[in-house]
């Protein structure tokens, strides 16, 4: 039987990509659900299929961003269940596109919001509940670019580097403390998800110009890139989490990539560069 089963697993951005996924493999594992997400129909949709499967379900319109809306979700996730063991902080956008020049103050607020914030509004909103419950787990959603720089990502990036750096603290405070609280960090590389297309739309809707070589690049993500099964990526992070991994890398390009910064921590970027010259056409 999974160490998942009958736990209390609560999944933000539930509503479609990886949080779909991780909400699809706890119910095979076992585990009770609270999902929530700013998209609603995805959310019921998610819903839906986890009790279709099985699973007892409670769903709530949440935007991380928000705190005192994430700290009253915590209580009423709570209050619902009786005990909460697992927070699933993957809600997340991508934004960007543009060079640190050329980006508005405007991306910086929205992306940090909800990669950064949202991550320390779920992981301290649920974490007296996840001592209380005595078996608890923090699992936080970084990316490869949570350890790789990449150029026209700052805002992502750097959303992506902080809730490593907060998680890897949070791991040692709990150590520290002996707080009965596993901490595990999430690192996956390209998963096929919406994320890369939803930039480009954000962006249209902000009525900010998207270029040729910003359209250009999306295609590379999404042809070349963006390959790991949602489905997959959520076999190997429940695994992980199974497993007390504190460290998760998603997919071979998260793993090689992670070599690479380690070896060369130099020379990367001038690969990255290259690389994106290549896929734009570029010399």
């Amino acid at each position: 039987m999974s160490s998942v089963h009958g736990k209390v697993a609560v999944v933000t951005g539930a509503g479609s990509g990886i949080g779909r996924a991780l909400a699809f493999e706890l119910t095979r594992r076992g585990a009770r659900l609270a999902l929530s997400d700013v998209d609603e129909l995805g959310l019921a949709e998610t819903a839906d299929r986890a009790k279709a499967l099985g699973a007892q379900v409670h769903t709530a319109r949440v935007d991380v961003g928000d705190r005192a809306a994430v700290l009253a979700y915590a209580e009423a996730v709570a209050g619902h269940f009786g005990v909460v063991h697992q927070v699933y902080n993957n809600a997340g956008i991508a934004g960007g596109g543009r060079t640190v020049l050329e980006s508005e103050w405007e991306v910086y607020d929205r992306v940090l919001r909800v990669n950064l914030f949202g991550v320390l509004h779920g992981s301290k909103a649920f974490l007296p509940h996840l001592v209380a419950s005595g078996d608890g787990h923090v699992v936080n959603v970084s990316s490869l670019n949570g350890y790789m720089a990449q150029p026209s990502l700052s805002a992502y990036c750097t959303s992506k580097f902080g809730v490593r750096g907060f998680t890897e603290t949070l791991r040692a405070e709990m150590l520290a403390a002996g707080h009965p609280v596993q901490v595990s960090v999430v690192h996956p590389g390209g998963v096929r998800t919406n994320i890369a297309n939803n930039t480009l739309r954000e962006a249209e809707e902000l009525g900010i110009e998207v270029t040729d070589e910003q359209r250009a690049r999306l295609r590379t993500y999404n042809e070349k890139l963006l390959r790991m099964p949602a489905e997959q990526a959520a076999r190997i992070v429940v695994d992980g989490v199974e497993a007390g991994r504190p460290r998760i890398l998603v997919g071979n390009d998260a793993k090689v990539v992670d070599l690479l910064v380690r070896l060369f921590p130099r020379r990367y970027p001038q690969w990255l560069v290259r690389l994106e010259q290549r896929a734009a056409g570029g010399r």
